[in-house]
């Protein structure tokens, strides 16, 4: 990785169409919501959107136990990996209930686990507003990584082996404030 800061844009959705683009080939996060003890509670979820744009969508059920944490607390984080990338969302929940968008969203994998179907009303679904999203990213897949660790064993340099970079939604998406995104080495 490499140690910069990128000057603010004026084109705030490039940022959330990169960070699409690095979640469109993952379907499972783990969501986590406060228990009622206080504790962080997480759980995989199947996004049911793929073309991020600020927002997710994950179906529940009405009497769940995350649905009652998220009525008493709705602020949420949501981890995302593949091989090669590390996401971390933070962000606001709502509990939805919107036959309409619960039928587009609707597939074979929701039905297996909710068979009861979208126009039943224990079915609702989870809306998440991203706020910030941070990524860690290795292009060229685990070969690049390798070869640049390997490449800091035997100079003794840092590896260097990805993006880092945070991107605020709600600025982005408002179009209020710059983008702040920093990409290069997190020693955080």
């Amino acid at each position: 990785m490499t140690e910069s800061t990128t000057e603010p844009t004026t084109e705030p959705r490039v940022e959330v169409a990169d960070l699409a683009k690095l979640m469109s080939d993952i379907r499972i996060g783990m969501l986590t919501t406060r228990g009622e003890d206080g504790r962080l509670v997480s759980r995989p979820m199947a996004q049911q959107e793929v073309e991020f744009d600020g927002d997710l969508w994950f179906f529940a059920e009405r009497d769940s136990r995350k649905v009652a944490q998220l009525t008493a607390d709705p602020h949420v984080a949501l981890t995302l990996t593949s091989s090669t990338t590390w996401i971390s969302v933070d962000g606001t929940a709502t509990i939805v209930r919107d036959v309409a968008k619960a039928r587009e969203l609707w597939n074979a994998g929701v039905e297996a686990w909710l068979p009861q179907g979208p126009e039943d009303p224990s079915v609702v679904l989870i809306h998440v507003t991203a706020e910030t999203a941070e990524y860690w990213d290795t292009p060229g897949g685990r070969i690049a990584a390798v070869l640049s660790f390997a490449k800091a064993t035997l100079t003794g340099d840092r590896y260097e082996g990805g993006d880092h970079g945070t991107v605020r939604m709600r600025t982005q998406l408002t179009g209020k404030n710059p983008v702040d995104r920093v990409r290069g080495h997190d020693r955080g």
